[in-house]
């Protein structure tokens, strides 16, 4: 359960770090053939397509006030954040970190990885990886391949159980995003204000508005 959270976290932050996960395939939609999607969420049955707008964004602002006005979000100027985590700056075992995301090895005995590569004249690029440590399971840490800390999630108390909601902080402090976890299946994505950029429902990222925007494989 909680590996599967990790995954699940990193999934949803893609857009908001810019990072693509290995073997992982992002498409834009078919909006012909988009099929009618359905979600769940305690107990209560709603199409996100086809709901009225009204109710849509009843349902955003419910999730930002559940992260924004029911919790209290850490806010770091530079010098701060890299005091709170300065254990944290450098990947202490870089080489041993960055052969085992090179080969996509997903655990080890001390911690969960997840390897980010790019696609550049056909071959698969490392470019950065993550490691959420197994007695610290509420923050994973992003690394470039020199070992260089480059974003910071921290995923609240209720984690690896739903919901939850998890905040990612770029190395100088400043929050990249936000997230609320309902469900493994859906999750409600926020930029540092509270504004609503997306809505993830297993392979697919829909709009405020209800359009599809793109689709993932590795959900």
């Amino acid at each position: 359960m909680k590996k599967i959270g990790f995954i699940i976290t990193i999934l949803a932050f893609l857009t908001c770090s810019s990072a693509v996960v290995a073997q992982e395939e992002i498409s834009t939609p078919d909006t012909e053939n988009s099929e009618k999607v359905t979600l769940l969420t305690g107990g209560v049955d709603f199409d996100w397509v086809n709901m009225k707008q009204v109710k849509r964004d009843e349902m955003i602002e419910h999730y930002r006030s559940e992260i924004f006005d029911n919790n209290e979000i850490s806010k770091f100027n530079k010098k701060e954040f890299r005091s709170e985590y300065k254990i944290f700056l450098k990947d202490a075992n870089r080489m041993t970190h960055y052969r085992l995301a090179y080969n996509d090895v997903k655990e080890t005995k001390d911690a969960n990885l997840s390897s980010f590569f790019k696609t550049f004249k056909d071959q698969q690029i490392l470019y950065m990886y993550a490691i959420q440590y197994k007695n610290n399971l509420n923050h994973a840490f992003y690394y470039d391949v020199l070992g260089r800390l480059q974003y910071v999630d921290y995923m609240s108390e209720n984690y690896p159980n739903f919901p939850y909601y998890s905040v990612q902080y770029r190395s100088n402090g400043t929050i990249a995003g936000t997230i609320y976890f309902v469900s493994k299946d859906i999750q409600y994505t926020y930029n540092s204000d509270g504004v609503f950029k997306y809505l993830w429902y297993k392979s697919k990222m829909y709009d405020r508005k209800g359009k599809e925007i793109m689709t993932r494989t590795n959900w």
